[in-house]
């Protein structure tokens, strides 16, 4: 059995970055209203908390100039992409640009913009918020859900700096 241990040298940011970056994650663009205009931006860092009640977090840079404005209404929508909605990933993480130019969306309840055609949404309220390093740890209150006939498509993934798409196992024995 072979022992692993941990360098001697201190880890740089892009060392963490590679190595998390085998972690495969789905894509979501965090959403809101401001001024009466859609905001977002995308995240990859989305899970859910609790199920009672119902939480899921997401985290965000601290430098982010669009999440202090969403944060600053107490509520967002968080949309998880769907397999071919990789141009929209990167349009919305883009800065100084028009993120919502040719996104087709429809307010939820709250108004928080519901990206068409994502694989599924949340529509929260603020619960908590947490600093954790150069991140803020965001935590919100499920408030409304796309229904289950709403989750049609397959993931948007990205694993090791790429955008990915699943496969069935049985496709990958033929």
């Amino acid at each position: 059995m072979s022992q692993y241990s941990a360098p001697d040298v201190p880890l740089s940011p892009r060392q963490f970055r590679d190595t998390l970056g085998h972690y495969a994650s789905g894509i979501t663009i965090v959403s809101g209203i401001d001024d009466g205009e859609p905001i977002g931006f995308t995240c990859q860092s989305f899970f859910s908390v609790s199920i009672e009640p119902p939480l899921i977090s997401f985290s965000v840079m601290k430098t982010s100039t669009t999440y202090p404005r969403i944060a600053a209404t107490g509520r967002f929508a968080v949309n998880v992409l769907a397999h071919d909605q990789h141009e929209i990933a990167n349009q919305f993480a883009r800065r100084g640009t028009d993120k919502w130019a040719g996104v087709a969306w429809n307010p939820a309840a709250s108004g928080n913009p519901i990206i068409a055609d994502t694989l599924m949404w949340v529509d929260c309220e603020a619960w908590a918020e947490h600093e954790a390093g150069d991140h803020l740890i965001v935590i919100g209150s499920v408030v409304g859900m796309s229904p289950a006939e709403w989750h049609r498509e397959e993931p948007l993934l990205y694993f090791k700096g790429s955008y990915r798409h699943l496969r069935d196992l049985d496709q990958l024995a033929g």
